[in-house]
């Protein structure tokens, strides 16, 4: 093995990172959604409806036309607006719109919000990122941009080496996802980790004193003959005499061939008969051929399931890259690029596109297009915890013979060099690092680590605790207390985690938070007292978040 970082196998601190908080996005205005079959677990009209793109534009133009009026309502202050970010529509004709906050023209980070309304108008609740009131007693800054970006340098090569450097000009911000709201600088640093994942650490600086106040680094590192996934179907596009790998049915979804490189945007993958790779790492179109599919499947389950059309909901198709670096053991997820790129492994044999490991990349841009976890903390463990959750529901989604559906993470792509997984959801803790349990002090610990406890969350209230045995695969879940939890089911465990991570989850949740909009969700769901919500509950308490 060489000392290269895998993404999603969160060996170094700043291994897979935060979603970066995009602006921009849509409200409600009384536009319906398809009539669609309920999903798998549904028990009433909560769960999303699908939008089609011109049913989003439009809640995205009517949302920005009452931001005033929205801000008015909600009491904030006059230098206080509200920037649109994402709109969610239930099947029952609630809507819940999530909400940027600016102060003075700057954004406040830490500040977003989600109001839910009913079908009739009416506004049933709002959801803070933050209870403190946004003002700061002076928008001058003592600190000059250049000392913040010299600061922040500084940080960068501290924390990723030397291959860390400057990047684009700090601008000027409101710090609130902690304490009280002060003027901040905040600086993008470029160059590369340590591993040779690009970087792009954010460092939030008192605008003021010049003291390091936060730091999060936005990139996520985490007919064909596939490698992992036998002979599979591929979606491609017929141009001129020959095919190529983009995908028309899934918003113009492309692979691309980076030949080795750390940068651009790649060669388009193309071929004369349609017939692709060999399932062999030598072959280049192998790895495309995996690249490919898992992103097919991930789009399909999202839409299938939970009735989100595209990463963005806005039915665009991303970007995958392969073919990055030399012997790079990982794999990274880029809001810049809207993109997921992947390494080929150790000796360039073992290329990180599982189907697992797919979905957990494009999951970093749905949780970066909604809650927006921050990638740092209790919310950083929830990020990371959330991609490994929906890796494993697509995986058992796909029903794939050749990669069958588990709770394991990366069983396929064997970068411990011994044929074992990155990450076990039953008890997180066999990796020999990750915990199973909340405990004091857990928003310190590598959030790779961290997420330990949201994936044995979901484990449990799935499967529940004690010894198992699904699809071959072996389970002993155990529990903080010993009590037995039994499962409500993976179906409907799914459904609650998309509904809590895109209607009550925000930019700071906790795992405290979490256990909150999981009850919240479910009880939208199955009902005040049921016996799903009663799950959840079980499920918690046996990862010790009470």
């Amino acid at each position: 093995m060489s000392s290269a970082t895998p993404h999603i196998g969160r060996r170094s601190k700043l291994a897979i990172a935060a979603a970066v908080v995009a602006s921009g996005a849509l409200l409600a205005a009384g536009v319906a959604g398809g009539a669609d079959a309920a999903p798998a677990g549904e028990s009433s009209g909560a769960a999303a409806a699908l939008l089609s793109g011109s049913q989003r534009v439009e809640m995205l133009k009517a949302a920005e036309a009452e931001a005033g009026a929205t801000a008015k309502s909600l009491a904030l202050g006059a230098k206080e607006k509200l920037v649109v970010r994402d709109v969610v529509k239930d099947k029952d004709g609630t809507v819940h719109t999530r909400y940027e906050r600016t102060y003075d023209g700057m954004p406040v980070l830490g500040g977003d919000l989600i109001v839910h309304k009913a079908k009739s108008g009416e506004t049933k609740g709002v959801t803070k990122a933050t209870k403190a009131k946004i003002t700061v007693a002076s928008t001058k800054a003592e600190v000059s941009p250049a000392a913040a970006e010299k600061s922040a340098v500084s940080i960068a090569k501290s924390a990723e080496g030397a291959k860390a450097k400057g990047g684009a000009e700090p601008r000027k911000v409101i710090w609130a996802a902690d304490g009280k709201p002060v003027l901040a600088w905040e600086t993008v640093t470029g160059g590369f980790q340590k591993d040779g994942t690009p970087s792009k650490l954010h460092v939030i600086t008192d605008a003021n004193t010049g003291k390091k106040l936060h730091e999060f680094q936005a990139i996520h590192t985490g007919d064909g003959e596939s490698q992992y996934s036998g002979k599979v179907k591929l979606t491609t596009s017929k141009e001129g005499s020959g095919f190529t790998l983009k995908d028309g049915d899934r918003g113009g979804h492309t692979t691309s061939d980076l030949e080795n490189k750390e940068d651009g945007e790649g060669k388009l993958f193309t071929d004369e008969d349609d017939k692709w790779g060999n399932g062999k790492p030598d072959e280049r179109q192998t790895a495309a051929v995996d690249a490919h599919y898992g992103a097919q499947l991930t789009w399909d389950y999202y839409k299938k399931v939970h009735k989100r059309d595209g990463i963005k909901g806005d039915g665009k198709g991303a970007t995958t890259r392969v073919h990055y670096g030399e012997n790079y053991v990982n794999a990274f997820w880029d809001d810049s690029c809207f993109c997921m790129t992947y390494g080929d492994g150790e000796g360039n044999k073992h290329p990180l596109t599982s189907i697992d490991v797919a979905a957990h990349e494009m999951t970093h841009g749905v949780t970066s297009a909604t809650a927006g976890l921050e990638y740092s903390g209790e919310s950083g463990g929830l990020n990371e915890a959330t991609s490994d959750i929906f890796a494993a529901a697509v995986e058992f989604n796909a029903e794939n013979k050749e990669d069958v559906g588990d709770y394991l993470v990366g069983e396929k792509i064997d970068i411990n060099g011994d044929g074992t997984p990155l990450r076990y959801m039953d008890k997180p803790s066999k990796d020999g690092g990750s915990k199973d349990n909340w405990e004091d002090g857990i928003g310190n610990e590598d959030v790779h680590y961290s997420s330990g406890v949201g994936n044995h969350f979901f484990y449990l209230l799935s499967e529940g605790s004690g010894k198992k045995e699904i699809n071959g695969v072996k389970y002993d879940s155990p529990t903080a207390d010993g009590k037995e939890v039994k499962g409500i089911g993976r179906d409907k465990a799914e459904q609650i985690w998309f509904k809590a991570l895109t209607t009550y989850m925000t930019t700071n949740t906790d795992y405290k938070g979490a256990r909150e909009a999981t009850v919240k969700a479910a009880n939208d769901l199955y009902g005040e007292g049921s016996a799903e919500t009663k799950g959840v509950e079980a499920a918690w308490t046996g990862v010790n978040v009470k």
